[in-house]
């Protein structure tokens, strides 16, 4: 069965769909996954879409009709840069600078921080018995 409808909410486990009759329907998840450009569109714009009713479960859902798909307007980004040569070499430089901070005679900055989260740990474990 066809019907109009207004996506209302878009969310992680499908979408919510208001029917021109005043009630409501669920999209799953996997509808909502394979389609999400449109339904998102249509929940930004507010405009009514065709939705395919099927009433045979417990609470009724909606999906798209096969021919009502709109295939994918752009192309999906490039994946993003996950090294970068110059910035590398600029913050071993800055690293490299930032050892002479360190003063010879303490242990290493990471390992006094480390030193202080276990203290405080232990002075909390003193204060809070365990039952």
């Amino acid at each position: 069965m066809t019907v109009t409808g207004t996506v209302i909410n878009v969310h992680h486990h499908g979408a919510t769909v208001r029917l021109d009759d005043g009630s409501l329907a669920a999209v799953p998840a996997a509808e909502l996954a394979a389609h999400r450009p449109t339904y998102v569109a249509s929940h930004a714009r507010r405009t009514p879409l065709e939705f395919v009713l099927d009433r045979r479960a417990r609470h009724p859902s909606v999906s798209l009709p096969a021919s009502s798909v709109e295939p994918a307007a752009t192309p999906p980004p490039a994946a993003p840069r996950l090294v970068d040569p110059a910035f590398e070499r600029r913050m071993a430089e800055y690293l490299k600078a930032t050892v002479e901070w360190a003063p010879a005679d303490r242990p290493e900055p990471a390992e006094r921080h480390f030193i202080r989260k276990k203290r405080r740990a232990a002075f909390f474990e003193a204060r809070n018995p365990s039952t």
